[in-house]
């Protein structure tokens, strides 16, 4: 069936949280020292993993993650849990960093995000972005003017759902419209947007790479499935 509607994950997907060294070049373990290059790494990837529990965590905060996407308040208390579990022992530096972290301005989009969008749209498919996120993630794009290119925003912390979830996939597709054999789901995790195919959606799986490594993921992914 030909292929009418478009939804794209966010996180590692359209956009993805690139490692800043200005945000973590004041930060220090619990002897005062700063963080080393390995450790900063290791860090971004355990803020921006899709899924799997990063760090061991006690009941009330692995209550806390597994519903994170779901709460802003349980999002912002699991995270601060995890900096602290993952070198950023001092209250202040922590709340700082998530404060910038779940910032949308402070995303980077991938290089060909703006050229998805953008054909989609011309060519007359209905766009949605569908994320597992306790924040808005509109002004990433509204302050780019994309935000013209997407007809709907289905966020988990809105719905009440999250991805894989057959419900997300199901309150997405009631608001582009068609059934699930006439869309297409571009995500960078196979369990969690890949729960789109229990819908009958077709998916297509980018990595996440860092935005200068994968320049034209997306397009690739709408070729592959004649969307291009």
């Amino acid at each position: 069936m030909t292929i009418k509607a478009v939804l794209f994950d966010f996180s590692g997907t359209l956009f993805r949280l690139e490692q800043d060294e200005t945000w973590l070049a004041d930060l220090t373990d619990t002897d005062g020292d700063g963080l080393d290059i390995e450790a900063q790494t290791e860090l971004m990837r355990r803020m921006t993993a899709p899924v799997g529990q990063v760090v061991e965590l006690d009941d009330e905060h692995k209550y806390a993650w597994e519903n994170r996407d779901l709460d802003p308040v349980l999002h912002r208390k699991v995270y601060l849990e995890v900096l602290k579990q993952s070198g950023v022992p001092h209250a202040d530096q922590a709340r700082a960093l998530y404060d910038r972290l779940i910032t949308p301005g402070q995303w980077t989009p991938y290089p060909d995000t703006e050229a998805a969008l953008k054909t989609c749209a011309d060519k007359g498919l209905r766009v949605g972005v569908l994320s597992n996120i306790a924040f808005d993630i509109r002004p990433a794009f509204t302050a780019r003017g994309w935000d013209a290119y997407v007809d709907e925003f289905v966020l988990s912390f809105e719905v009440g759902a999250i991805k894989p979830d057959p419900e997300i996939f199901r309150v997405a597709l009631g608001k582009l419209g068609f059934t699930g054999e006439e869309t297409l789901m571009i995500g960078d995790s196979d369990e969690a947007d890949g729960g789109a195919r229990a819908l009958g959606c077709e998916f297509a799986l980018v990595d996440p790479l860092p935005t200068p490594k994968r320049p034209d993921g997306l397009l690739a992914a709408l070729r592959q499935y004649g969307v291009l």
